[in-house]
């Protein structure tokens, strides 16, 4: 097969790879904007891919909607866990890395510890089937991530609130000054970032890997972190991003059939997303890109 024969053929399993990257980097993104690093979004698509595996396990043969279901409680799970972040890093103005941090860890010891409970062992049952793709082998995490991409641009930019939730990560202060409440915007910026996480764990887990494992989200939260440095905290550019690590993960998959590119060990493209990844924030990291207030606890008794 020729070199664009099969780029197409990696289309559908790009697009596979991409939906939940691009949907956790969204919800990253309106985190940041609001003025809140997040970086547990890793713990948070943990706990999102756990529920919803889970759910469709015991939901499978009981209910006919049992994967939209296990997506909207992994989303739910997603924000409820978020808000010990939301607590930590507004209210008590702790750290947010280390609060992010402390999820990341907390989500690996609580999701073992409830696949012991419920089966007996550190990994989900095995379902029958996954979610199915769609026309043309695309699945519809794709059109789901687009959409949701799409309404976090509208509302950034086109509605009173994005600019509200904008201005709480350029200057709170300034914001409060004009009657905004920042502690709440950054209350529902953090909900929305761990819903959106959520329910991108629960994508992975559903198209690429119905069983939940410990490896299953295996740094994907963190390559959406970079996706959000390198797309410039902009709707277009964490689309850019997540495509490009997206299309690195897949190329592993599909370098066999590539007769140039054979000469390099399969282990290398493996290897490639988080390679970007590093390379990405290397390069992004002395940028002023970001939300200026981003990462800075929100006292309200400062001028």
């Amino acid at each position: 097969m020729n070199f664009w024969g099969t780029l197409v053929n990696m289309l559908p399993s790009t697009l596979m790879i991409v939906a939940p990257i691009l949907i956790a980097a969204t919800g990253g993104m309106i985190c940041e904007r609001a003025g809140v690093v997040n970086i547990a979004l890793e713990g948070l698509m943990v706990i999102g891919a756990m529920t919803a595996a889970t759910v469709h396990v015991f939901m499978e043969n009981a209910v006919g909607f049992s994967i939209p279901l296990a997506l909207f409680l992994a989303a739910l799970a997603g924000c409820l866990f978020s808000l010990i972040h939301a607590f930590a890093s507004i209210t008590l103005r702790a750290d947010q890395v280390i609060s992010g941090t402390g999820i990341n860890l907390l989500a690996n010891g609580v999701t073992v510890f409830f696949c012991q409970l419920l089966f007996r062992m550190d990994r989900t049952l095995n379902p029958r089937m996954g979610m199915m793709p769609g026309f043309g082998g695309i699945y519809p995490t794709a059109w789901l991530s687009l959409l949701i991409l799409g309404a976090a641009w509208f509302v950034l930019y086109r509605r009173p609130v994005g600019l509200r939730l904008r201005a709480c990560g350029e200057h709170p202060q300034a914001a409060a000054s004009t009657g905004i409440n920042v502690l709440r915007i950054r209350y529902m910026a953090v909900l929305v970032s761990g819903a959106l996480a959520g329910l991108a764990g629960g994508c992975i887990v559903l198209t690429q890997d119905i069983q939940f494992t410990v490896t299953t989200i295996n740094g994907k939260g963190f390559i959406a972190l970079a996706a959000v440095s390198f797309g410039r905290w902009l709707p277009l550019g964490i689309l850019g991003a997540s495509f490009l690590f997206g299309a690195s993960s897949a190329l592993a998959v599909y370098i066999v059939n590539i007769k140039f590119l054979q000469f390099l060990p399969s282990e290398f493209f493996n290897a490639l997303p988080y390679i970007i990844t590093l390379v990405t924030l290397v390069v992004f990291s002395g940028k002023d890109y970001a939300p200026r207030a981003s990462g800075q606890p929100y006292d309200k008794e400062k001028g």
